[in-house]
């Protein structure tokens, strides 16, 4: 009986054991079991974004997208023909190539009889193509050539220069197939994309690639944001399409960076939010309609940041207001962060343009400043933007007293304008404030770019008329504990904003 109650609880034990060790091998099957499903799902995901082939999609794309032949019969300015150099010179940095390549159009014109090739994509049934402005500029005569070989004349409906963007129209001699508009704000940086163009002109020509970078800023106009892609573009792809792989339109081909005239991955596209809007103006209006604030701005630098007391250099500033436009009426005043604009912030000075010129015209936005330290609201209607809109109001004049001084604590010598100083510098009869007469070397003023003859209209958004004035706002921001003043300055025709950091004591 002894023996057998021993025996008991070691076969108990031995069970146990036995049950805990297959639970264990159980655990491991499932965990090794959820490693493979999860890899397996890895790499569906992947399959899924990188399809093995473009080839059902080219196929269904290719019919939309044609080439287009602009010649000209006599002057023409040139333009930006594609049958042009489209790269840099050997030796030619980044930033002149597109000063080039955007600036050509204000060339003298020359007698000739030229052309160009590009691309176009349809967006119509009824025969609407968009492509780009650069393509048809100065165009007599404009033909578009279809996947299937025929070549119709073409009318310019509209072109609109600052997007590089233009619509034509055909009457199609049969049905035509049309491709549709993607939401560009949904593009990711790394998605595939495709570009179809007429590269050379060897005709239609399929490109993959994906999307290298968003936002772009080339200096091509006041409203780049540009989608920059690695997909071959080559001189010819202008105007051409960039496809999302659900086959809409995200881009419209504009430009490429090229040391050799051919593709070496570095290709923009105008973003199809962009695109969409301006292409609804040119085939409602023949013309592009964009709202007008009547404002001149400058970048928020960290330096204006703290001359101005933001906590972040965000932003807009104003650096003159246009005598008579919307701004003016609305109170918006020399000075002023614009931080808001129709409910959105305003993150930086380049996307304000675009945010205004989308607004339809004539509609009440409210617009939120940050003026002396605290934050505004002011309600503004907008106008619509003209080619060359007036610029620029003049302070009020102050109180002549003919005084000269140093400010050493920015580096200055000043001196009240007086008829001698306004022969010496050049300036005009409606220039107020306080001239600057010399600057010290090394100086952060020198930094900063001042110099003899630019003229000093406010310190920390305060008019000044004489030195002395300038003086007394350097001494208060220094007793509030600032180590940095704004100054607005005026320099032949032009204000400017720019935060002077002050000396250190010792």
């Amino acid at each position: 009986m002894t023996l057998g109650h021993r025996s008991q609880p070691r076969c108990r034990a031995k069970a146990v054991a036995k049950a805990q060790e297959s639970r264990n091998t159980g655990l491991v099957v499932l965990a090794v079991t959820t490693i493979i499903a999860l890899t397996l799902w890895s790499f569906s995901a992947q399959a899924r974004n990188a399809p093995e082939s473009f080839a059902d999609l080219a196929e269904k794309l290719l019919p939309s997208v044609v080439n287009i032949s602009a010649s000209q019969r006599g002057t023409g300015s040139g333009g930006r023909a594609e049958d042009q150099q489209e790269g840099p010179a050997p030796g030619q940095d980044f930033e002149e190539f597109f000063k080039d390549f955007f600036e050509r159009r204000g060339r003298p014109p020359e007698r000739r009889r030229g052309g160009s090739q590009g691309s176009g994509f349809i967006i119509s049934e009824e025969g609407f193509i968009v492509t780009n402005h650069h393509v048809i500029e100065g165009a007599d005569d404009v033909s578009v050539r279809l996947h299937d070989g025929v070549t119709l004349k073409a009318e310019v409906v509209g072109s609109d220069e600052k997007t590089d963007l233009a619509l034509l129209k055909v009457d199609p001699p049969k049905d035509i197939v049309a491709v549709g508009w993607g939401d560009s704000d949904e593009t990711r940086i790394g998605d595939w994309v495709v570009a179809i163009g007429n590269p050379f002109g060897l005709g239609g020509t399929v490109t993959a690639g994906i999307v290298s970078a968003r936002q772009r800023d080339i200096n091509a106009g006041p409203y780049d944001d540009f989608i920059q892609t690695d997909a071959a573009i080559n001189r010819g792809n202008s105007g051409g399409p960039m496809f999302n792989l659900d086959g809409d339109v995200i881009g419209v081909n504009t430009a490429i960076f090229s040391p050799s005239g051919g593709s070496v991955g570095i290709g923009f596209a105008i973003p199809s939010t962009l695109a969409r809007n301006i292409v609804s103006q040119l085939r409602e209006f023949k013309e592009v309609k964009r709202g007008w604030l009547g404002v001149h701005i400058q970048t928020v630098t960290d330096e204006l940041a703290e001359g101005l007391r933001l906590k972040d250099s965000k932003g807009a500033l104003v650096a003159s207001v246009t005598e008579g436009g919307p701004a003016e009426e609305a109170g918006i005043l020399q000075g002023d962060v614009i931080l808001k604009f129709d409910g959105r912030v305003v993150p930086d000075m380049r996307k304000l343009p675009r945010m205004v010129a989308e607004t339809p015209i004539g509609e009440s936005v409210d617009v939120v400043v940050w003026r002396r330290g605290e934050e505004k609201v002011v309600k503004v209607d907008l106008g619509r933007l003209q080619d060359e809109p007036q610029v620029a109001a003049v302070p009020q004049n102050p109180t002549p007293d003919d005084v000269t001084g140093e400010v050493s604590d920015l580096g200055l010598a000043l001196g009240q304008i007086t008829p001698e100083l306004r022969q010496q510098f050049e300036l005009d009869d409606k220039t107020n404030g306080v001239v600057i007469t010399d600057v010290e070397q090394d100086s952060t003023a020198a930094e900063k770019g001042l110099r003899p003859g630019d003229v000093i209209v406010e310190v920390d958004q305060e008019e000044v008329g004489n030195p002395a004035e300038v003086q007394q706002r350097v001494e208060k921001a220094k007793e509030e504990g600032y180590r940095v003043v704004t100054l607005l300055v005026y320099r032949q025709g032009d204000f400017q904003w720019v935060a002077v950091r002050l000396k250190k004591d010792g």
